[in-house]
């Protein structure tokens, strides 16, 4: 069921945006078989690593390295979380796969990238972010940057970008007959991310003082405000006609509030909407904006996400062995993912991929006897 049934990825375990771009191929039905090490720590209950089939061999063994060639032999994609040269060290660079599978999509990711000075330092998605210009710009107006979790380096700027290149290149695969090298990064991703923002700087609508454009919280209706019971709501009526409903319903004076875009105006319209928000209670709020055409939202904790009606209603999260998830998305009419499946335990499918990817009994026995390979 999915898309992407009949499509196979061989996942090198990692951290960050390795398993969630294997978590969004197998949500959409591609086969993920992920490769651990053997006596890896369980994370049976990590999102990132459901709908998965998990082998546990040791790479660093020539006949478990071999084993994995066979994987190989008839996977599509593979994507690995290493430093640069770690697997050709280990007998698995692109030659060697290619030498098994010519139509392999070869897909690497790393924070700095295959070149560059920096490829072969270490990091995390906090530096990364950095260096893109991405944790500059976020944050209130003279005080010190955010970091933005890990959403937009590990995720949106690693996972989803190794995600998009391997589905592209698969692609162009099967036209070529060839595979290729994908060398996706972080700060690549990251920079990406900010497209609009090269943007707006280019045209002078940007600035290094963070706090006063129209998107990072300069804009007194482009904000998230405090309510009368310590929660928060979130605001964004950008378009003219939107920012006239906004007032009309909290019953301000349409002439103390404009023009809308004029700058010099803002830090005062900010604390006098502050005050106006202080007034009432997030709920109460939500039941005079909300559905409205004011740009609305109350500001929920991850606690409260499951419940709230809209999510019920898109089944937005859904349950998975006892644990909220989020669903699979984007949603396909004609071929929609399955419910997803929590991942078992490291090793849990070893025995059964190596068998039916050519491995004899005998082979397996030897593998699993000398601890280079694990079956739970």
């Amino acid at each position: 069921m999915g898309a992407l049934n009949g499509f196979t990825v061989i996942e090198l375990a990692g951290l960050g945006p390795v398993p969630f771009a294997g978590m969004l191929l197998a949500d959409q039905g591609a086969r993920v078989i992920r490769i651990e090490r053997p006596g890896a720590p369980e994370n049976s209950r990590n999102v990132l690593c459901r709908n998965r089939q998990r082998v546990a061999l040791d790479l660093k063994d020539g006949p478990a390295r071999d084993a994995v060639l066979r994987m190989i032999e008839g996977a599509d994609a593979l994507i690995e979380p290493y430093r640069p040269g770690v697997m050709e060290r280990l007998g698995l660079g692109p030659q060697d796969c290619f030498a098994h599978n010519k139509k392999l999509v070869f897909a690497r990711m790393t924070g700095w990238g295959q070149t560059g000075p920096l490829a072969a330092a270490a990091g995390h998605d906090i530096n990364y972010v950095s260096l893109a210009g991405v944790t500059h710009a976020v944050g209130r107006a003279g005080e010190a940057p955010v970091p933005p979790l890990n959403l937009v380096g590990d995720y949106g700027g690693g996972g989803m970008l190794l995600a998009f290149g391997v589905m592209a290149a698969v692609w162009e695969a099967s036209r070529s007959g060839h595979g290729q090298v994908i060398d996706a990064a972080m700060i690549d991703g990251a920079s990406l991310l900010m497209a609009e923002y090269w943007g707006f700087l280019g045209r002078g609508e940007f600035s290094d003082r963070r706090g006063t454009h129209l998107l990072d919280g300069g804009a007194p209706f482009y904000q998230v405000y405090e309510t009368s019971d310590g929660q928060h709501i979130s605001i964004g009526p950008l378009e003219s006609k939107f920012y006239q409903e906004m007032l009309q319903r909290l019953e301000l004076d349409p002439a103390q509030w404009q023009p809308q875009n004029d700058t010099s105006l803002w830090p005062g319209l900010k604390a006098k909407l502050a005050e106006v928000f202080r007034m009432r209670s997030r709920d109460e709020w939500t039941k005079v904006l909300e559905g409205t055409d004011v740009c609305f939202a109350p500001v929920l904790s991850l606690a409260e996400v499951p419940h709230h009606p809209h999510h019920t209603a898109r089944g937005t999260i859904v349950q998975v062995a006892g644990m909220h998830h989020p669903a699979p998305a984007p949603r396909f009419v004609r071929t929609p993912a399955a419910h997803p499946a929590a991942g078992g335990p490291v090793g849990s499918h070893t025995r059964d991929i190596l068998v039916e990817f050519g491995c004899g009994e005998a082979e397996v026995a030897d593998l699993l006897a000398r601890g280079v390979a694990q079956q739970d």
